[in-house]
């Protein structure tokens, strides 16, 4: 353990208050008691950071507090000074005298369970669909509380981080040839995307965000997933669009979890803030999100996650085909479960975007997909503005590059219309698929629902059966059985993908 020699004394006091041998970050000493965490800044210098001094410590210990407290209640207590007694003894005093011989300063925290911090939770498999729900909710709902950032300049900002990471990058060892390739690659995706990231500055997604928003700083908390440990000593580097803050839980679980909960989180995410646009970024914000671990793990000396990394910050630079997809038909009929198994497959990283018309009429109202609303949300003139806003959200995505499931019933002929008519837009390959099964089958489904997002009742199908339009010119897929029917569905999709 690297505890500098100035703070030995401090380290040894906290030590036998805790109890235990701290964890140790490159930056800070964190000591857990039963039911207290001492978290230590260390006295350091580092090219991107300065603790060397008891006044920058104190302050970026209180700037860590500011940050974090409001997104986790309960969890950051306050900034504690480590000070001397006057029998020679240390002690913790919250309201040191303005003469106090202070040591050192601690951040106090409340003690989680070791299991309930979301990468151990993943590494167990522990991360359920409601739990990947859960977390694009408190993702979700943490962004929307953070004030916009004005003047910033987002494409400059952005290249400035791409060249720090790729000299971090040749700095820590990572094969040359490959570190400048992937920098000229993720530059001209930059590039490319500059007017796109201004006007992101202008329409307010720039933000002062988290900054460092993995699976390792998340945990589960009185019940609920809360965000902690925010980038606190750089404002720059955590002053940025939140699809870039985002983008690196997203990476975290499509490297440590699996694809498809990348896939669910970034839907659940979409669906709860409307930010479809910001997956016109994802290439390069998961590419930079890669390499940064690429280098991180090369300089800690793990040759093998390093190389994983740097493999992955390579292929999210890839192109991959593109598609619409439109799964409709009658409620009950599985749309959604077939959504979000075809959703991972397709595209590229971390899968299709995922639009269901429920989720869009639920955001546009208020309330969470869950909560029920009156017939009132159901009349005409909301339903086209419920289409309009699925048919635009998915023609944005795909000219992007993402590819989209679009989940509906579909049943209104001008509700096609406008889907069709998107992706026409984006110049993106279609494809329609039609599920069907036995009314007394779809009874059963929607008599057993429990917790989903679509309203519908039994009364609602058999209203919306006897106008049952078929197919058409979209394929017809028998849904009785779910894996048959994914099957048939991915058939119908892989015939109509594109080239890349």
């Amino acid at each position: 353990m690297a505890v500098p020699a100035t703070q030995r004394e401090v380290a040894a006091f906290l030590r036998g208050l805790s109890g235990a041998d701290p964890i140790e970050t490159h930056i800070s000493l964190v000591y857990r008691g039963p039911d207290t965490v001492w978290k230590l800044k260390k006295d350091i210098r580092l090219p991107f950071l300065d603790f060397s001094t008891l006044e920058a410590r104190h302050f970026f210990a209180r700037r860590e507090l500011e940050l974090n407290a409001p997104a986790a209640p309960g969890l950051y207590r306050d900034v504690a000074a480590v000070v001397r007694r006057a029998d020679g003894y240390l002690a913790v005093d919250e309201n040191p005298a303005p003469d106090a011989p202070v040591l050192d300063w601690v951040l106090r925290m409340a003690r989680v369970a070791e299991e309930n911090f979301l990468d151990r939770v993943a590494a167990a498999g522990g991360l359920t669909p409601a739990l990947l729900d859960a977390l694009g909710d408190a993702v979700a709902l943490y962004h929307q509380t953070l004030p916009p950032v004005a003047g910033r300049a987002p494409s400059a900002e952005m290249r400035a981080v791409l060249q720090g990471n790729a000299t971090a990058a040749l700095t820590a060892g990572l094969p040359e040839a490959r570190v400048r390739a992937w920098r000229v690659r993720a530059e001209e995706k930059r590039a490319a995307l500059a007017p796109w990231l201004e006007a992101r500055g202008r329409q307010n997604f720039v933000r002062r965000a988290h900054g460092d928003l993995h699976l390792g700083n998340l945990c589960l908390w009185q019940g609920q997933v809360v965000p902690f440990d925010a980038l606190e000593f750089d404002e720059a580097m955590a002053t940025i669009d939140l699809g870039y803050d985002f983008s690196f839980l997203l990476m975290d679980l499509d490297h440590r979890a699996s694809r498809a909960a990348a896939n669910r989180v970034m839907n659940r995410y979409v669906a709860r803030t409307g930010d479809a646009a910001f997956t016109r970024g994802l290439p390069l914000f998961l590419s930079l999100r890669a390499m940064i671990r690429a280098h991180v793990a090369a300089r800690s000396g793990d040759a093998a996650a390093s190389t994983a990394y740097l493999d992955a910050a390579e292929a999210y630079l890839r192109p991959a085909p593109v598609i619409v997809v439109a799964v409709g038909g009658l409620p009950g009929t599985g749309k959604t479960t077939l959504a979000r198994a075809l959703a991972p497959g397709l595209g590229r990283a971390p899968g299709a975007l995922v639009l269901r018309s429920d989720e869009i009429r639920k955001r546009l109202h208020g309330v969470k997909p869950e909560e029920r609303l009156s017939p009132a949300a159901y009349q005409e003139g909301v339903s086209a503005n419920v289409f309009s806003q699925l048919a635009e959200a998915a023609r944005e995505a795909a000219a992007g590059g993402q590819s989209v499931v679009a989940d509906a019933t579909f049943l209104d002929p001008i509700h096609r219309q406008k889907i069709t008519r998107a992706a026409a837009a984006a110049g993106i390959k279609f494809c329609g698929i039609w599920l069907q099964a036995p009314l007394a089958e779809l009874e059963a489904r929607i008599a057993a629902r429990v917790g989903d997002a679509s309203d519908a009742t039994v009364s609602v199908l058999r209203a919306a059966a006897a106008h049952d339009p078929g197919a058409g010119t979209w394929h017809a897929v028998d849904a009785t059985d779910a894996a048959a029917a994914l099957a048939q569905a991915e058939e119908a999709v892989r015939a109509a993908l594109p080239a890349c």
